[in-house]
């Protein structure tokens, strides 16, 4: 059977909340698309709401919800600490609304109020584009965006624990695994639904980010595949995550489920079989992949990645390659001394004759020597440009487009 990548949308779809309606889910469930999803419920004492979207994303999901309940906010629930989870709460809770949140949240939200310089500017090739343009919409359509909020919460979850907010049973659920340390789930056991967030990753059925490109904690590969278990127990009717429609059906959502599972075990096992029998580390990246009758996707995370995170969660950034490695030299620190043994020409050729022979990764290389040591090189500009641009033709990741399409246009600039 088909994966239920292939039918969901990818993460060109991904986009900030705008001023449209709220989505009503049934069940009294209503969702507000955005970077991240927000959902709120209604009961009979007041509304509940999951996750709040960015700082700015605030005013336009509090506007949707007030358009069909205006009753007082009881309690927002964050199902991790990533800044398009938190940011909205200022917007979207009321003075005395309970904020809850797993109990590691605190570390988390530490994590990026130290880091937050630079977390933003390595996720600036990814969204900054989109964040400026939803900062704009939001003003135009007369919601004047509301700064990052900080979150102080007032209820922590520890491992499990039921809330009850009106005729509304919600089972609070520790899942570690998922994209930060702080993560929970959502279950509402009366209508068999979980709120997942971003547990799977922004992409159901596609592999985990284990760690990003724009630099965040790891993620240990078993202790999610064990969170996993948290949702196959449950065994959920309607599994409400982060972005997009919600998945409905008890056995697809297990089925699917258990293919990530399996797919992560997999590449684990392998990765650590790899590292016992001597390999190194890019060859594992290159030769491991996950079986195809699990028809995974990796348009958020890839598994080449993910064999990079496994092994150095398990063993650090000592690889045993080299002497250097050990040492504050960058490799590309002895570039002048071989474009000077060399010449610029020669390397840009040989270059040349790589991506011709289908490797381009070995030309960029080359590429990275002559343009550290004269980055106005004007054939190992255009060379790197054609690099760039034929890696990102073959790219279907989000993390790896981004990233490639940043690099054509500075390298188009200079």
């Amino acid at each position: 059977m088909a994966g239920i990548h292939r039918l969901r949308p990818g993460a060109e779809a991904m986009a900030a909340a705008t001023d449209a309606a709220a989505i009503d889910l049934g069940d009294d469930i209503w969702m507000s698309p955005g970077l991240s999803n927000s959902y709120m419920l209604t009961t009979d004492d007041g509304r509940v709401v999951i996750n709040t979207g960015m700082g700015f994303e605030g005013p336009l999901h509090r506007r949707a919800y007030d358009a069909v309940d205006a009753s007082p906010v009881r309690a927002v629930m964050l199902t991790q600490g990533h800044f398009d989870h938190v940011g909205g709460i200022g917007s979207l809770g009321d003075p005395d609304s309970d904020v809850v949140a797993q109990a590691n949240f605190e570390i988390w939200r530490d994590d990026n109020a130290r880091l937050e310089t630079f977390r933003s500017r390595n996720s600036a090739f990814a969204f900054m584009d989109a964040i400026i343009a939803a900062m704009d919409y939001a003003r135009s359509v007369g919601a004047e965006a509301a700064p990052q909020a900080r979150p102080e919460p007032t209820v922590l979850i520890e491992h499990r624990r039921t809330l009850c907010y009106g005729q509304r049973n919600f089972d609070l659920i520790s899942t570690p695994g998922g994209e930060t340390f702080d993560s929970m789930v959502v279950w509402l056991p009366d209508s068999r639904t979980v709120f997942s967030g971003n547990l799977f990753g922004p992409l159901f059925g596609h592999v985990p980010n284990l760690v990003t490109i724009r630099g965040d904690r790891y993620r240990d590969a078993i202790t999610y595949t064990e969170s996993l278990n948290v949702v196959l127990d449950l065994a959920p009717e309607r599994l409400i995550t982060g972005h997009f429609a919600p998945i409905v059906g008890v056995d697809l959502i297990a089925e699917e489920v258990r293919s990530l599972q399996e797919a992560m075990r997999w590449v684990h096992d392998r990765t650590v079989d790899g590292m016992n029998a001597g390999e190194d580390v890019y060859s594992l990246m290159r030769d491991i992949r996950v079986p195809a009758h699990l028809d995974v996707g990796e348009g958020y995370g890839q598994t080449k990645w993910n064999v990079r995170a496994i092994w150095e969660n398990y063993a650090g950034w000592f690889h045993h390659r080299s002497t250097t490695e050990l040492y504050g030299v960058a490799p590309l620190s002895v570039s002048q001394d071989l474009v000077d043994l060399a010449g610029a020409t020669a390397l840009v050729n040989a270059a040349s004759k790589h991506l011709s022979r289908g490797r381009p990764v070995h030309a960029l290389q080359l590429i990275d020597i002559v343009l550290s040591t004269d980055p106005t090189h004007v054939s190992a500009r255009k060379l790197a440009i054609d690099v760039h641009q034929l890696l990102l033709d073959e790219s279907t990741n989000f993390w790896e487009r981004a990233w490639l399409r940043r690099s054509v246009k500075k390298l188009e600039k200079q």
